[in-house]
């Protein structure tokens, strides 16, 4: 660890000592972390943050949760719009967008996915069409994480359907509290609805609103990828976001923060919300097959020993783009499409083993919070739940920010060089292109 770094760590200490007081509101609490660059450190000093690299960060936000303080408010808007407004972005609009975003007054979601455009998604068909200094934006999103509380999404529309597709795009801050703007959940088979679609109408935005420049979406789009990408990827650890939820929608900011806490150098404070069940994934599979039996059995301990190796080697390869930063080299070429993908073969590994362990059991679900409690209740296992939940869920990290077989495709021909399939996607105008009926 640099000088610097221990000195970064000791101010926070500090700070925390000075700060921290479960009595406050959680906006607050959130406007303290926000301001004084807690809560995103990642981001540059001119935008809310401290320039810390991700590893740093992510002890950061390891040291406020082991405190005992809420912890920096969680969402896409602090994982991607903050980096990526603070990468292409005006200072007027990182004043006016990121500032609402580290101290949790706004919260956001991403509109990229259509229903014709997912793996393809520079083929969007939503239109934003210019009318003054105003847009009007018409079309379909789905697969929107959070939509049902955003005040604030990442849009990204066609602006010009005679440019080639990935040319005509560009990247909006979208108000969601508007008049033609429809969200509908979408249930999973986990029995739980973290997905929506949305349907807008006539909806508007404005020019100051576009970020990175007009039809310069595509790029920015990219940059708002690779760091969902870097945020989902095996390897990069991280401490549970807040279980507060950011934003207007959700009512947690007049709520007394440390009724949001639990564990840690509490001062006061009550209950606190549930760990992440996949950073806890590996211990509570060791636990299941110690109280079973199968502990015993050759093949789940060898599955068992594989899904550690893989976290460390996922582990390690964050430390090794950790130490090349420090030594101001450029990262390895590809390494957060390899951390996604290395997330996905995890959470595969983690199902199989899970639903090994728990053998007949693994067939009971509970798909609302009064089911949960009674099968709690008749197994006398709350980790049942975890496992058939995360079993049921990991289908969709090999498929959302970016599917598997685009990851390999990305590696493929941007790292290797290989060849791109033959295509005129780029030549013709993106209202020439054949679309899918």
């Amino acid at each position: 660890m640099t000088d610097t770094a221990t000195d970064v760590f000791t101010e926070l200490s500090t700070w925390l000592e000075k700060n921290w007081d479960p009595d406050l509101q959680v906006g607050e609490w959130w406007e303290r972390l926000g301001l004084a660059g807690w809560a995103a450190p990642s981001l540059p000093e001119g935008a809310y943050g401290k320039g810390l690299g991700r590893a740093d960060s992510v002890r950061v936000q390891n040291m406020i949760a082991e405190f005992g303080a809420l912890a920096a408010p969680g969402g896409l808007g602090l994982l991607l719009a903050a980096p990526t407004i603070a990468t292409h972005g005006t200072q007027e609009q990182i004043d006016r967008y990121v500032r609402d975003i580290v101290t949790g007054q706004k919260a956001w979601c991403q509109l990229f996915s259509e229903p014709g455009a997912g793996s393809d998604l520079a083929g969007l068909q939503t239109r934003a069409v210019k009318d003054g200094d105003q847009w009007i934006v018409n079309g379909q999103k789905v697969w929107t994480s959070g939509g049902h509380v955003a005040d604030l999404g990442m849009l990204i529309a066609r602006t010009n359907p005679e440019a080639p597709k990935h040319q005509g795009i560009t990247y909006f801050a979208f108000d969601m509290h508007q008049d033609g703007v429809d969200v509908r959940p979408l249930k999973e088979m986990t029995g739980r609805a973290m997905f929506n679609e949305v349907f807008i109408t006539d909806a508007v935005t404005t020019d100051d609103a576009i970020i990175g420049g007009l039809n310069n979406g595509w790029a920015v789009a990219n940059t708002t990828l690779a760091f969902e990408r870097a945020g989902l990827g095996a390897g990069g650890g991280s401490a549970a976001a807040g279980a507060a939820t950011p934003g207007t929608v959700a009512g947690d900011l007049d709520k007394r923060a440390g009724d949001f806490v639990s564990g840690g150098r509490r001062r006061g404070g009550g209950g606190g919300g549930p760990a992440s069940m996949f950073a806890a994934a590996g211990g509570m599979l060791n636990e299941l097959a110690k109280a079973n039996g199968k502990i015993a059995d050759p093949v789940v301990r060898q599955d068992l020993m594989r899904l550690h190796t893989l976290n460390e080697i996922a582990r390690f390869s964050n430390l090794r783009s950790r130490a090349l930063k420090a030594a101001g080299q450029d990262d390895i070429p590809g390494a957060g499409n390899i951390a996604k993908l290395a997330m996905s073969d995890i959470l595969r590994l983690t199902r199989d083993l899970g639903l090994r362990i728990l053998g007949p059991l693994g067939t009971l679900h509970a798909y609302d919070p009064e089911e949960r409690e009674k099968l709690n209740a008749a197994t006398g296992n709350p980790f049942i739940g975890m496992v058939t939940e995360l079993a049921l869920f990991s289908p969709g990290p090999a498929i959302y920010g970016g599917t598997d077989q685009i990851q390999r495709n990305i590696i493929g021909e941007r790292v290797l060089g290989l060849p791109k399939e033959p295509n005129k996607d780029r030549e013709l105008a993106f209202k020439d292109l054949p679309k899918n009926a």
